[in-house]
């Protein structure tokens, strides 16, 4: 368990990182093709709640439903996210057109602290799952 009731309960360390901390290794290396071994995981998601996709964007009177994300734009030091986006333009409760080459932007810990919804359509296509998820406060630009 990494996050439980919004409490961070632990950390994912390889052994770099574990020695690094004075830690104990939780066994999450991850290496691609090429490059040294970084921090990793598998078989982690986000545990669904009880509304359904369709409550949730009923109760969004303006929003974005995004159904793709480009890109990578975390600083992992300030929190600062922007990433490319592309999804369906929810208004007054009802998905209305497609958008895409928007840019999504937030701040990683004003977003984790801004979720208001969780859903109950949890499917595991990867090792990293999630359900629905509703963010308020989030930017969006693009034209």
């Amino acid at each position: 368990m990494v996050v439980e009731h919004g409490i961070l309960r632990n950390y994912l360390l390889n052994t770099y990182t574990a020695r690094k901390l004075g830690m104990k290794s939780t066994h999450n290396a991850y290496r691609g093709l090429a490059g040294a071994p970084g921090i990793g995981c598998g078989n982690l998601y986000l545990e669904p709640g009880t509304q359904t996709p369709e409550d949730i964007i009923a109760a969004i009177p303006a929003g974005l439903y995004v159904t793709s994300l480009m890109g990578f734009g975390t600083n992992l030091v300030t929190g600062d996210y922007s990433r490319g986006a592309t999804g369906l333009w929810i208004e007054k409760g009802e998905l209305t057109h497609a958008v895409e080459e928007v840019t999504v932007a937030g701040n990683l810990g004003e977003m984790l602290k801004n979720v208001t919804a969780i859903g109950n359509d949890l499917v595991f296509r990867s090792s990293l799952a999630s359900p629905t998820i509703r963010i308020d406060g989030m930017t969006i630009a693009g034209a």
